[in-house]
This record gives C-alpha cells, sequence and structure tokens, in this order.
C-alpha cells in the first residue's frame, strides 16, 4: 500500500468544497433535490452566500488544523475555534452564518473562561454532527497512534463540544477509517479494517453494548449493500457517518460522491463535507474538478494550510 500523505489538499479543499456545494441547499428534502439536483457549484439559496462559500463545517476544521501545527494543545484547539464563533477567524468571508445549538453552547462556555476539558454537552440529544464535521485534521494527525492512544485523543478533541459516548465513538471509527485510507487501503477494504478494529476495541472496553449496537451497520460491514432509502441525511452522527461512508463506497471519484451526499438532502452542507473529506483524500487533489478548486473561498489559504499540515505530518511518520 502507498500512503496518501501527498492528498491532504484534497482532502482539506474536498471537505471545503464539499461543504460549499451542500450551503445553498441546505434543509432542502431528498424528494425535492430528485426532481432538481445539484450538479456543479451554485451561490446564494438558503444562506444568501455566493458560489464557493462554505461552512462552519469546514471553519472548524481548518481551525483545528491550523493547532495542530503548533503540537497538541486541547485549549488551543478551544480557544480558536471560539474565535471563529466571536470573530469569523477562519471563515469563508469573515462572518458566521451558520452555527449547531450544541456547538454553540460548548464554545461559549470557552469563552467564557471553561476549560475544554470540560465545556462539551454531554447529554443524549446532544449527538448531533458538530464533532464529527470537523474532526479529519485530527484523524490524520493521530493515524498512527495505537487504538487506545487514538480513542483518547479523540475524545478529548470531540468533547470540547460533543462528549457523549455517541459522538465520540463516531468520530473514532471515523478516525480509524481515515488512517486506513491514509496508509493506502483500497476504501472497502479500508472498511473491513475499520470494523474488525473498532469491534475489537470496543469489545475489551467497559462501553454501553446498547451504545456500541447502534453502530452496527458499520461494525458489521453493511454500510455497502445498502439503498439509498436506507441512508439517512440529517444532522445526528451517526446518520452523517454512515452516508459519508457509503457515499465514498457506491461512487468512483470525488464528484461523483460529493454530489451523491448533497442529493442525499437535509443536512447537505455537513453529510458532503465529510464525505468530501474522505474523497479527497482518497482519489487526491487532481481529482476535484478545476472549477470547483477555482470558486471555492480562499482557495489559497486552504492549499498553504493543507501543505504545512502534509509537512508536519510527513515528519511525524518518518520520525
Amino acid at each position: 500500500m502507498r500512503s496518501k500523505t501527498e492528498n491532504i489538499a484534497g482532502c482539506f479543499l474536498g471537505l471545503a468544497i464539499g461543504d460549499a456545494l451542500g450551503v445553498p441547499v441546505e434543509f432542502k428534502s431528498r424528494a425535492t433535490l430528485k426532481v432538481d439536483p445539484v450538479t456543479e457549484m451554485i451561490g446564494y439559496g438558503v444562506w444568501d452566500q455566493p458560489s464557493g462559500t462554505w461552512s462552519d463545517d469546514s471553519s472548524l476544521a481548518f481551525c483545528l488544523a491550523e493547532s495542530l501545527l503548533h503540537g497538541y494543545d486541547l485549549n488551543d484547539i478551544a480557544q480558536r475555534s471560539a474565535r471563529w464563533m466571536q470573530g469569523g477567524y477562519w471563515s469563508a468571508h469573515g462572518d458566521v452564518f451558520d452555527i449547531g445549538g450544541t456547538t454553540r453552547v460548548a464554545l461559549s462556555r470557552i469563552l467564557e473562561g471553561e476549560d475544554a476539558r470540560f465545556s462539551g454537552e454531554t447529554e443524549e440529544r446532544s449527538n448531533g454532527n458538530g464533532s464529527l464535521m470537523k474532526i479529519a485534521p485530527a484523524s490524520l494527525y493521530f493515524a498512527n497512534q495505537r487504538d487506545a492512544e487514538l480513542y483518547t485523543s479523540i475524545k478529548a478533541i470531540s468533547s470540547i463540544t460533543h462528549a457523549h459516548f455517541r459522538s465520540v465513538f463516531g468520530c473514532f471509527i471515523f478516525s480509524i477509517y481515515i488512517g486506513e485510507l491514509l496508509k493506502g487501503a483500497e476504501k472497502n477494504i479500508a472498511l473491513k479494517n475499520t470494523a474488525v478494529r473498532a469491534r475489537d476495541f470496543a469489545r475489551k472496553q467497559t462501553f454501553n453494548e446498547r451504545e456500541v449496537a447502534l453502530f452496527i451497520r458499520i461494525l458489521e460491514g453493511m454500510i455497502p449493500s445498502l439503498r439509498e432509502e436506507e441512508i439517512y441525511s440529517g444532522g445526528y452522527v451517526i446518520h452523517t457517518l454512515e452516508a459519508s461512508i457509503w457515499c465514498l463506497l457506491t461512487t468512483t471519484s470525488y464528484k461523483d460522491a460529493v454530489l451523491k451526499a448533497v442529493n442525499l438532502g437535509d443536512d447537505t452542507d455537513t453529510t458532503a463535507c465529510v464525505t468530501g473529506a474522505l474523497a479527497g483524500l482518497y482519489y487526491g487533489y487532481s481529482s476535484i474538478p478545476f472549477q470547483w478548486c477555482e470558486l471555492v473561498a480562499r482557495k489559497s489559504d486552504i492549499i498553504k494550510l493543507a501543505n504545512s499540515f502534509q509537512d508536519c505530518l510527513q515528519k511525524k511518520i518518518f520520525a
């Protein structure tokens, strides 16, 4: 297997472009998009933003990536994220037009002086996809850790905003999967490896078995065989995790994967953002349509960040 560390720009641009494709049609139903599907980058729509505008999903991923360039510091990650909410730091155009309720509550605590270890929401109802959407840089950064260490690292970062087990375990599974892709595994083999690793890790822990069972469609390798009507695309963390992997596995290109994600409807920007991170890493920067790259906001800043992150990652891997 050949490592895909050279595909970090694809991953970072891929998540931002997926996000931007979904922003104008967020909350539109699948039935509506069946009639009038997204086929290209469009603007305005639901949030009245110009084409190429990405949302909180990408902003928080880039805050995380930038922080990790300076080493792993949980409070620094939280502070950069709070700066985004407060003043549009690492936003597409300098303002914040979309933010999830759980993220808002948690980052407000950070701004009030709360330690990042204790800022996240722990209730069952707080299992939106707000930590999954941003976690890709950490998944890459910690890809060489053993599963126990990986779980600890990912849990801490997810828990800045989303501290319930379901959100944490969803981010952990995603991180295993993206790590397998980074190491060069074929996408279906990567899922099989992910399922084995996550199942084995869960068995060794004292996790609530009913919680773990909620992830059965991934842990038992069912995702590739599911029909579209069995895939859900709202803001629930498990649904976004399943949908993003399904979109990657049932298509053969970056473009088809993210368009499939957007046209599932509902939480279009996040489903396509998470799918875009996977597909961009898997297929690489050159696979992303040129016109989408030219339209996406802050393209040069994203590439600069990605290149710095790639250098950082290679130093970690070969250290």
